[in-house]
């Protein structure tokens, strides 16, 4: 099973993908994590990963796909891309990808979430996390929400357009309480 999880920054993609990692035994690809995870490793495809981060430039779509292959060719039960595709090209060399392996998706999920609501839901985090002296991403204020959920608008709603029209997108309500909101996942991915 092949799940790509959609939504804007703070709604909860992340967390919803460890739920199901661990519930239905998927494994979560999530491109900050195989980007970093390839940049240690030494291998061919880290090192041109490391070349082009050290260079402060964005790592290309063909680099992120070949580490997706990479991946896919590894095997396992399915996977959950948290993070990619963020745009209409992406998601047309991810579908050529899953075509050319012999793959597809089962179902692209977009958690739906009302914006003031998410801004109030992160500032709130990053307070809890600041009082409990825990460290709190650079990002999580208002400020830099409200940039990164204009860029989600622009690059990345289109896909929900996209996955409709090939009978794929599913939505649930992303801002339930978490248990909620996997058990609506749940009941999508069967």
């Amino acid at each position: 099973m092949n799940i790509i999880l959609l939504g804007p920054p703070g709604a909860g993609k992340g967390t919803q993908a460890g739920i199901l990692t661990q519930t239905r035994g998927l494994k979560q690809l999530s491109t900050g994590d195989m980007l970093r995870a390839a940049q240690a490793s030494g291998s061919e495809m880290g090192k041109r990963v490391a070349e082009v981060m050290a260079k402060g430039d964005l790592v290309t779509d063909d680099i992120v796909i070949g580490l997706i292959r990479e991946q896919l060719e590894q095997g396992g039960s399915g996977f959950i891309f948290d993070g990619f595709p963020r745009t209409l090209a992406q998601a047309d060399a991810l579908g050529h990808l899953l075509d050319e392996m012999g793959q597809g998706l089962d179902a692209v999920i977009e958690l739906k979430v009302n914006d003031d609501v998410l801004v109030d839901r992160i500032v709130g985090r990053a307070e809890q996390a600041r009082a409990a002296g825990q460290p709190v991403r650079a990002d999580d204020n208002a400020e830099s929400l409200r940039t990164r959920l204009m860029a989600y608008y622009k690059q990345t709603s289109p896909l929900v357009g996209y996955y409709h029209a090939k009978g794929l997108l599913r939505g649930v309500n992303g801002l339930g309480e978490i248990d909620e909101v996997a058990g609506d996942i749940g009941q999508i991915v069967g």
